[in-house]
């Protein structure tokens, strides 16, 4: 029994968890047989508390206080509530009638005392019209003006009050009374102001007039318009009559005499007409905006019959350019003149702000469609100058080279840009400075491929001299960053809306091309000191070398070779980022130059390979001290970390080819093993150039193919490349001594959109100098030779070496960023008078 009052009470607990009851009552397994006294007593347990809810939830249902009837008495409560809430509402209503009853009486009478105040104020007024209105008539038959303004105002102001009762006919005959008399007034006005002016009596009628311009005042803007409109077309009569009707005084010629006859009625105005007329009136703006009107449409005429005249005479283009200035001059003093005073008008009952006028462009702009034959004259003009800027010295005879020279035709065509774009800018800003700007974009890239480059091509087989190098190197940099600035000025000057279109990224790219075309052309005239020692490398036996020593004789002499021309270019290259650009093409084309020379060695043996080696370790410490010949870097004992990096870079590219090289193929698994390793690709091709060059004999080359695919197949394909960028571009076959010699003039030529020149980058893909600065130079002189024969560049030619060089600027762009960064902010600016 205790038991069973325990597991009860276990089975009411809140954590109440069967298992664990379960666990409990059959702990052992001799506890099993007693399941079925257990599932008796719970069954006993289960009927027990069902009988005891079915106990409980019939004395809820039926119990004295049962949830049933504590619902039917809240349902009579609710009905007692909704009958005393509309007890409540029917007297509200009740009463509400009883208040309206009591007070009906008292709002009659409030409606009765409104009503008779506004008939009282609607008489009152009437009276005050009815009165000012005859005041008023016998004051306009005196014509005194003053006291007719301010009493027309007050009669205007107690008629709007009527204009709801106009359906009376006392009150329509009255309405009708003062619009016939505000006619009266305006004719009347009107007419005194002629028979002033005819009579010339203006100075004698001088008060009458200045208080008639209050009448028209009062009587609002379309009275005031009608007077200015006369008196304009009064003192511009003559002025029409004289250059309208007559074609010698209206012609462009003639233009002076205009201005000088407005000048001359402004005076006349200023002297005797400006006080009839309230300042708010700004007749004298009015006077001279309707000058301008008049002058503009009499220009637009002109120049359309000038245009499409067909006896030969057009227009002259000085003649157009003196006229314009002038009439800008003329404009920009109108601006200053009425920009001095308030354009605010006076604020009066009926007078509301006037619309000032702005005379920028008011007459000028009839020039605007015809500034496009200015443009050509500038075009022209520019035409001639580059073939003369050709065929002229770099610099004057009487001037010595200096490294920071610029070519003497480059200060000039920047000046002529300079003044062409300032003199455009006050002409025109809109689609006339757009069309200079392309005008200016043609002839930079004509500058840069008919007088840069042909420098550069120029010279005969060993090319231009240094210093002719360094100065087109100084005159594409400094056109490149005023290209730049060129653009800025002119976004600045354009109309908005146009700034989109000016762009001029292109030219300055196609000077950064030439900049770097420049570096090639110094690295190229290294090179060429160089031939003899890379010609005594070829006729070394490398065969049968059989032993190594510390370095090759060829070694020596060309470092020295290199050195001594390295630090005469750096010598005259002033700017680091230029300095660093060359070496770095140098390092690049002299490693090039090496891999080269080796294809033309072969058959080279294991011993000659460990030679070259060693030759190679002695070119790369000696090619990392280059930089130090460059004046900025001249004190310093070590040169840049990244220069040297770059320098081991470009020298550990042979690294591969020579370790391979130089095991034997005895046994053939050990050569195999090292291409593998060294070399990594999958290419039969190559691996068959590597047999050649170590001079393997055609019958033992088979064997070693056969097993060279059987080792490659089974390496990973994640640890070969297809083909060895080494190895790749190296023709070793019979009759092709490798990529033309030391200098690379036989490969066949790159595409520059592909070939990057690198500067100084540690990553992404290397320039093939000598190729690219061929094909630049070539195509240069391919041009240039047809334009000595006569006939002339092509439109295709130039767009290509135009985008040619663009395309090879843009990657000398990003290199030479890199390197400004890392030598610092660069200079290459210029103030606004050029170098």
């Amino acid at each position: 029994m205790n038991g069973s009052l325990a597991e009860t009470s276990a089975m009411d607990a809140v954590d109440y968890d069967p298992i664990d009851h379960l666990n409990l009552l059959f702990s052992h397994p001799s506890a099993v047989s007693s399941i079925s006294r257990v599932s008796k007593t719970l069954q006993s347990h289960q009927n027990a508390l069902s009988t005891d809810i079915s106990a409980l939830e019939t004395a809820q249902a039926y119990g004295p206080d049962s949830s049933l009837e504590r619902m039917q008495s809240a349902q009579v409560e609710l009905a007692q509530l909704f009958r005393k809430i509309e007890t409540v509402r029917s007297r509200a209503i009740e009463t509400e009638q009883n208040i309206t009853s009591m007070t009906a009486d008292i709002k009659r009478l409030d409606g009765t005392k409104k009503n008779l105040t506004l008939s009282m104020t609607a008489l009152k007024r009437l009276q005050m019209l009815t009165t000012a209105y005859e005041q008023l008539r016998g004051l306009a038959k005196t014509r005194q003006y003053r006291e007719c303004a301010g009493l027309l105002q007050a009669v205007l102001q107690l008629m709007k009050h009527f204009n709801s009762y106009r359906s009376i006919e006392q009150i329509a005959t009255l309405s009708r009374g003062v619009s016939e008399l505000q006619r009266e007034l305006l004719e009347q006005v009107c007419e005194d102001f002629e028979m002033a002016f005819v009579k010339g009596e203006v100075g004698a009628r001088k008060g009458m007039l200045v208080e008639a311009c209050l009448v028209m005042d009062a009587l609002g803007d379309s009275a005031k318009a009608r007077l200015m409109t006369w008196y304009v077309n009064t003192e511009l009569r003559e002025y029409r009559q004289v250059f309208r009707g007559n074609d010698e005084a209206g012609s462009l010629d003639n233009i002076g005499r205009r201005y000088a006859w407005f000048k001359r009625m402004m005076k006349t105005h200023d002297d005797e007409h400006s006080m009839l007329f309230p300042p708010h009136w700004r007749a004298n703006e009015t006077l001279a905006a309707a000058f301008c009107d008049g002058t503009r449409d009499d220009f637009k005429g002109i120049l359309e019959r000038s245009v499409r005249r067909t006896d030969g005479h057009k227009i002259d283009v000085n003649l157009l350019l003196s006229c314009l200035q002038e009439t800008l001059d003329f404009e920009q003093s109108l601006e200053k003149r009425f920009a001095t005073t308030s354009r605010a008008s006076i604020d009066t009952l009926s007078s509301v702000e006037e619309k000032t006028h702005s005379f920028h462009g008011l007459i000028s702009v009839a020039f605007e469609p015809y500034l496009s034959l200015w443009v050509e004259s500038q075009d022209r003009q520019l035409a001639t100058m580059i073939p003369k800027y050709r065929s002229q010295p770099l610099i004057p005879p009487d001037e010595e080279f200096s490294p920071q020279a610029v070519i003497t035709s480059a200060i000039e065509l920047f000046h002529f840009y300079k003044l062409t774009l300032s003199q455009c800018a006050k002409l025109s800003t809109s689609e006339r400075l757009l069309d200079l700007s392309k005008t200016l974009a043609k002839y930079l890239d004509e500058y840069a491929q008919q007088v840069l480059l042909f420098t550069l091509q120029s010279g005969g087989a060993h090319g231009p001299t240094i210093q002719d190098v360094v100065l087109v190197l100084n005159t594409a940099d400094f056109w490149h960053t005023n290209t730049n600035q060129l653009e800025e000025s002119i976004k600045k000057r354009i109309d908005s809306e146009l700034v989109p279109r000016v762009d001029l990224s292109s030219q300055s790219d196609a000077f950064l091309g030439v900049a770097s075309a420049s570096v090639l052309a110094l690295v190229r005239t290294v090179d060429m000191e160089c031939e003899a020692v890379w010609r005594e490398m070829r006729n070394t036996n490398w065969n049968t070398m059989e032993s190594v020593v510390d370095q090759s004789t060829y070694v020596g002499e060309l470092v020295k070779h290199v050195d001594s021309k390295a630090a005469e270019v750096l010598a005259v290259i002033t700017k680091q980022q230029y300095a660093r650009a060359f070496c770095d093409n140098l390092v690049e084309h002299l490693a090039t130059g090496y891999i080269n020379s080796i294809v033309q060695c072969r058959p080279i043996s294991e011993v000659g390979a460990e030679q070259m080696l060693l030759d190679k370790y002695v070119l790369t410490k000696a090619f990392e001290k280059l930089l130090l010949h460059h004046a900025s870097l001249s004190s310093q004992d070590t040169p840049p970390s990244s220069f040297v990096r770059r320098v081991q870079q470009c020298m550990n590219r042979l690294d591969p080819l020579l370790k391979t090289l130089q095991v034997r193929p005895s046994p053939p698994e050990g050569l195999v093993q090292a291409y593998l390793i060294h070399i990594a690709d999958r290419s039969d091709t190559n691996f068959k150039k590597m047999l050649e060059l170590k001079g393997v004999r055609k019958m033992d080359q088979a064997h070693l193919i056969e097993l060279f695919g059987i080792h490659r197949d089974g390496t990973p394909n994640d640890k070969l490349v297809a083909s060895s960028p080494l190895l790749g571009p190296l023709m070793t076959s019979s009759g092709l001594g490798g990529m033309g010699g030391a200098s690379g003039s036989g490969n066949p030529m790159m595409n520059p959109t592909t070939a990057a020149l690198s500067l100084g980058s540690s990553g992404g893909p290397r320039f093939e100098a000598g190729s690219l600065g061929e094909k630049l130079l070539s195509a240069a002189r391919d041009i240039s030779q047809s334009s000595v024969a006569g006939a002339g560049p092509s439109g295709l030619e130039k767009a290509t070496i135009n985008e040619n060089l663009r395309n090879f600027g843009k990657f000398f762009k990003r290199d030479i960023g890199s390197l400004g960064a890392r030598f610092g902010k660069r200079d290459g600016s210029v103030d606004g008078e050029g170098r």
